[in-house]
């Protein structure tokens, strides 16, 4: 069976020679390369890699070559442009040459809206009352047979908290993650209230919303390695 992308070979290396820049930047990050690189061309390109030749600065070197595999491999041809696009951002990332991008504006992810009836979960599975419990004017008979399901798995499992406990398991765990925001924001947002919108939320919403500003953080980078040139 032939090879999708080897077959195309020709075609993505005159492509690529409208992009020196990112060709000189595969070089030195995917070949470790320090010195002065000043001119690169792709002379060959398949499923498993790409072979690029390129010249120093100095006048007596000679044309060397490298080859950059793909991590993965692959699978068709037209996955071989993005993934070049991907290794671009990655190269300009490692040699510093992407500006840090700054949001400025926060984006409430839909998953995250999951987490209050996640929080719901926990409780009924890992804290329901114990038997005989009355809410307000609800009969204990009432209360007991819509948390026997969560006192069966109690029993099953042996896993069981007070109110308290879980609330403060859950309250240090999501304390952490706002934390953890709040450096992510030092670093991609700027605004007090931008940033106040991202802890808060990570604080009440968890991973979601952390995740997600993480997210768009490399979607700003890659926009920028598409512009880089």
């Amino acid at each position: 069976m032939s090879d999708p992308v080897a077959s195309n070979s020709s075609s993505l290396c005159m492509y690529m020679k409208n992009y020196p820049g990112t060709l000189v930047a595969y070089v030195k990050y995917f070949g470790n390369i320090d010195d002065n690189v000043v001119h690169v061309e792709m002379s060959n390109i398949d499923s498993k890699g790409m072979t690029l030749l390129y010249k120093l600065q100095s006048e007596l070197s000679e044309p060397e070559s490298i080859r950059v595999p793909f991590n993965p491999p692959l699978s068709k041809y037209d996955d071989a442009k993005p993934r070049l696009l991907s290794m671009k951002t990655e190269a300009l990332k490692g040699l510093g040459m992407l500006k840090v991008p700054q949001l400025t504006t926060f984006r409430f992810p839909p998953k995250a809206i999951m987490t209050p009836f996640i929080f719901l979960a926990y409780f009924y599975l890992l804290a329901p009352p114990p038997p005989g419990t009355t809410f307000f004017s609800i009969p204990a008979t009432n209360v007991d047979a819509f948390f026997s399901p969560a006192h069966a798995f109690g029993g099953f499992t042996g896993f069981g908290f007070s109110v308290r406990t879980l609330a403060t398991i859950l309250g240090v765990i999501h304390s952490a993650e706002g934390l953890y925001t709040l450096s992510l924001c030092r670093r991609f947002v700027k605004g007090s209230v931008v940033t106040a919108a991202y802890v808060g939320c990570s604080v009440l919403f968890g991973v979601h919303i952390w995740k997600d500003l993480k997210k768009r953080v490399e979607e700003k980078r890659t926009e920028a390695a598409t512009k880089f040139e």
